[in-house]
């Protein structure tokens, strides 16, 4: 049987791991017990009702954090002449077209959001299978598509989150960090989980959202009860 330390045995204190827990609570918990001696990011995993092996059962989009995930992204943008000024402009970290393609198709990916324009993607679906399994290729469902890199780029610094549901069925994303207060992560949580909910597929039958939990970077994970994080 694995060890468990002294700091995950007094983390689960107090937190039965078979009853669920309304947002505030299990916020309340989260914030309580992320004591590092950095700002743990917190964490929602939502398991849904849905196979992704079948197409219209995928589950994927963006959600814009009204109080930001606390992460400050590196973003790169794939444009040229005057969209490049643009991206420039509006703060991507990284702007180019088929030098920075040469770059990426090297292994050097120093960035964790990728903004491409429409005449691009020529050029970037040459990069599918190096960005592809990091969830990084430009998408035009979730807005990384674009001629409107100034808003792209400002989306991605100011806290928008990707997500796609992985084949168990399951959806996680950061929702921001311990030291937000609980009323900045709870609206965050809720404003993540209307974006899942809405991006629910039409081949999805039963109950499309079935479970809940939070956990914080080192802390233990807390059930929620869907009703309390839904359409709320």
């Amino acid at each position: 049987m694995a060890h468990v330390g002294k700091r995950v045995v007094k983390g689960r204190e107090g937190i039965d791991r078979t009853k669920l827990y309304s947002l505030d609570q299990a916020v309340t918990f989260i914030k309580e017990r992320a004591n590092a001696k950095f700002d743990e990011t917190v964490e929602i995993a939502m398991n849904l009702g849905v196979d992704p092996r079948h197409a219209d059962q995928m589950v994927r989009g963006v959600c814009n954090l009204p109080n930001g995930s606390g992460r400050t992204l590196r973003v790169a943008v794939f444009a040229r002449g005057a969209k490049a000024d643009e991206a420039k402009a509006a703060g991507a970290d990284i702007v180019g077209a088929e030098e920075l393609v040469e770059t990426v198709q090297k292994g050097e990916i120093n960035f964790d959001r990728c903004i491409a324009t429409p005449d691009m993607m020529g050029l970037v679906g040459r990069l599918g299978k190096v960005l592809g399994p990091r969830g990084l290729m430009p998408n035009p469902r979730v807005g990384t598509v674009t001629m409107d890199v100034t808003a792209a780029v400002a989306a991605s610094k100011g806290g928008s989150v990707e997500f796609r549901v992985e084949k168990a069925g399951i959806v996680h994303a950061a929702v921001g960090k311990a030291s937000f207060s609980a009323e900045k992560l709870s609206e965050n949580i809720k404003a993540f989980v209307d974006s899942v909910a809405k991006a629910k597929p039409a081949g999805a039958k039963g109950t499309y959202i079935q479970r809940v939990a939070l956990s914080s970077t080192m802390g233990p994970g807390v059930k929620i009860e869907p009703n309390t994080v839904i359409g709320g």
